[in-house]
């Protein structure tokens, strides 16, 4: 028998701020879950998404084997017609499937009905949360991140169901493996069963929700600030040891590289006059010779 009994779902702003509970709309949660029609629509669905391209070929299409491979009688061996009877290696396949449509088709009122049925069921679940409205400037995967951690579902299967088509909300979805995206009057039985969590934006119930203050959110660490982009004043100031060491350090490797230069001139000025002697050897005993 069913049951007409009135929902309250949480509501939060896209960022993740908590506001007071919403009452769902009792035209679409009134408590009516109808397993038989949910699971024809399901089954419908799963059977549309089939192409039905699986083909094999009967005896009849097999290439070859019009000639008897051996004569009738006189070899002691099982006679045989044709070499691409479905016995033989490469021949026909008998009643192997061929290209057909798989489609189901489910009455408007059915599918509808059995919309409404998953939606109750997971309001039954309190697995229902509204959210006042996605308004994105740009994609950013970041902000739906933060948003399922926020409401502590983010090991959880996600569906975001739209206020119409948001190109800014699907993208920022669409490489989350756990989080799918898509407008409210595009989701399906299956979509809705599938998930775990169903995040309702308020305008595709037809509710309105006034804008609320929101609260700092913990931002990702790709989001943070680098010590360069942050105000002098947010900066850890080094100790007084670490400032005292660092012009002492720099002014020892100065003094270690003037004093490697001079010694590399002394040794070249060195080879230099040593090689003026032994010339000057050389010259005088080929005259003394």
């Amino acid at each position: 028998m069913e049951e007409t009994t009135t929902f309250e779902a949480a509501a939060y702003t896209a960022q993740g701020t908590a506001r007071e509970r919403v009452r769902l709309p009792e035209a679409l949660f009134d408590g009516t879950v109808n397993m038989p029609v949910m699971h024809q629509a399901v089954k419908a669905f799963l059977a549309n998404q089939r192409q039905g391209n699986a083909s094999t070929k009967t005896r009849g299409l097999v290439v070859g084997g019009n000639q008897k491979p051996w004569k009738q009688k006189g070899t002691g061996r099982a006679r045989q017609g044709s070499t691409r009877a479905p016995h033989w290696v490469g021949g026909g396949t008998v009643f192997g499937p061929t290209p057909r449509s798989y489609d189901q088709y489910v009455p408007r009122q059915v599918r509808a009905l059995a919309k409404k049925s998953a939606l109750n069921a997971r309001a039954r679940e309190g697995s229902i949360i509204v959210i006042d409205a996605f308004n994105y400037d740009a994609p950013r995967t970041a902000a739906l991140v933060a948003l399922t951690a926020r409401l502590d579902v983010a090991d959880k299967k996600v569906l975001i169901l739209t206020d119409g088509v948001k190109q800014n909300v699907f993208l920022s979805g669409r490489n989350l493996p756990n989080v799918h995206v898509m407008p409210f009057t595009d989701s399906s039985t299956y979509h809705i069963l599938w998930s775990d969590v169903v995040l309702v934006e308020a305008g595709a119930i037809g509710q309105e929700l006034a804008p609320v203050q929101e609260t700092a959110a913990p931002l990702p660490k790709r989001e943070r600030a680098t010590a360069a982009e942050r105000p002098a004043a947010t900066r850890k100031a080094k100790p007084a040891k670490a400032a005292a060491k660092a012009p002492a350090k720099k002014a020892a490797k100065k003094s270690a590289k003037k004093a490697a230069k001079a010694a590399s001139a002394k040794k070249s000025t060195a080879k230099k006059s040593t090689a003026k002697k032994s010339a000057a050897k050389k010259s005088t005993k080929r005259k003394e010779k």
